[in-house]
């Protein structure tokens, strides 16, 4: 026998009870002269082997497992993914309909007392400000350009949670009966004030935040056109969404440019009303989200 036989009766004598390839017979194949052993397989592979036999056939008799001309064998628990979904989303909606029950039964103010409540609503708040507010306000409700930024203290229709409400129910300048509404005027188009009293105005409001330098004649202009809305000292009126022109927010630019057109021409922003669009949990839950994001009162 040559070596390389000896090495394989070696292998084959410590891997099938020290038995030699003799007691097992050939199969009549030769390599090279060397010849193929009808060595059976392990049995430990072959008791793997039938373990997954009856395993599989069990997993058909319950689950779906072959594929027919009309989808699939249902097995009999009638299990599939689908059914599974329902089921776990069946769920969340016994575990959700607890809270918003809670939800409509508790006052506004009330809401923060109760902590799961309270979580509840900001999550949902979360969500629905995502799906519906942040194309205009931003994803961080950091605002832009004519959309206001929610995170400041800086509120024209007021800052407090019943304030906030009623914006969302019935919105700005929106087709509400109730809506929030106030139009300042169109200076320059409708020929209240010249170009150069429009120019002297805004030199006096950047005054009010010491951004340009004091005007008389702007003063004077300001005194006898726009305290009605703004204050004698210009600090703006939440009542009538009158902005505050001494901060430094502005929301439509504080530029000479932005202010020109804003006096000339007015603006008019408008914000939908969500009443009846949205259910009123989730208009209490907006609420409450807009209001912690570190700028309500």
């Amino acid at each position: 026998m040559t070596k390389r036989h000896q090495n394989d009766e070696k292998t084959t004598k410590s891997q099938n009870n020290d038995k030699p390839f003799e007691s097992f017979g050939v199969t009549g194949h030769s390599w090279d002269g060397v010849s193929e052993y009808n060595v059976p397989a392990p049995r430990w592979w072959l008791i793997v082997w039938i373990i997954c036999i009856i395993w599989a056939t069990i997993y058909w008799f319950f689950f779906p497992a072959w594929p027919t001309l009309s989808g699939n064998t249902k097995g009999s628990l009638n299990w599939t993914k689908y059914s599974e979904l329902n089921k776990e989303q069946q769920e969340i909606e016994a575990k959700k309909s607890v809270y918003l029950e809670q939800m409509t039964n508790t006052p506004l103010n009330e809401i923060a007392k109760n902590e799961k409540l309270l979580q509840f609503a900001l999550n949902t708040g979360r969500s629905a400000f995502r799906e519906n507010c942040s194309a205009c306000h931003g994803q961080g409700a950091q605002g832009a350009k004519g959309y206001p930024n929610l995170n400041d203290d800086d509120w024209l229709w007021g800052g407090k949670l019943d304030d906030i409400y009623q914006t969302l129910l019935y919105g700005i300048r929106a087709n509400h009966e109730l809506t929030r509404a106030n139009q300042m005027p169109s200076f320059g188009l409708d020929k209240i004030l010249k170009r150069n009293e429009i120019n002297d105005t805004i030199e006096y409001v950047l005054s009010l935040s010491n951004k340009a330098n004091y005007n008389a004649n702007g003063e004077a202009i300001f005194k006898a056109n726009c305290v009605a809305c703004h204050g004698n000292e210009g600090k703006g009126n939440q009542a009538l969404g009158a902005p505050n022109l001494t901060d430094a927010i502005w929301l439509y630019g504080s530029n000479k440019e932005d202010l020109f057109y804003t006096i000339y021409y007015s603006r008019a922003g408008v914000m939908p009303y969500w009443k009846d669009r949205i259910d009123n949990n989730t208009i209490k839950s907006l609420s409450i989200y807009v209001h912690s994001l570190g700028g309500g009162k």
